[in-house]
């Protein structure tokens, strides 16, 4: 039960310092506002989640 407690605070903890991140230093990078860099935004998640899986994936493949 700690173990899920201490991964719910972490997890807690990250999520707030993003959040302050995203609001008060974002605002300061002058990023154009263009479709491309929405799309970039929108899809990197998802590319790097690939990434990791895939990777992931042909280390246990090997082993």
């Amino acid at each position: 039960m700690e173990n899920k407690l201490g991964l719910v605070v972490k997890v807690f903890l990250l999520s707030m310092m993003l959040s302050l991140l995203i609001k008060y230093a974002a605002p300061s990078l002058m990023i154009p506002g263009t479709d491309t860099i929405a799309l970039v935004m929108v899809l990197l998640p998802a590319v790097i989640m690939a990434i990791a899986l895939l990777w992931r994936f042909q280390g246990q493949k090997q082993n």
